[in-house]
């Protein structure tokens, strides 16, 4: 009984989950930092014949 100690080790659930979390920042580093995902922002989901023109370019 002089082998056990006194405070278990961590359950596998958590160790599990250490490792998921550590690969998904990982994973949205390497995103970031090769520029994967392409511009973002609003205008990405619209058409480009839906643009409103900019104040700069009135007549």
């Amino acid at each position: 009984m002089a082998d056990q100690s006194p405070y278990p080790g961590m359950p596998r659930w958590v160790k599990i989950s250490g490792v998921v979390a550590a690969m998904l920042v990982l994973l949205a580093a390497i995103v970031i930092a090769f520029d994967i995902g392409g511009p973002h922002g609003p205008g990405r989901h619209m058409s480009p014949a839906s643009e409103t023109p900019s104040a700069n370019d009135r007549p």
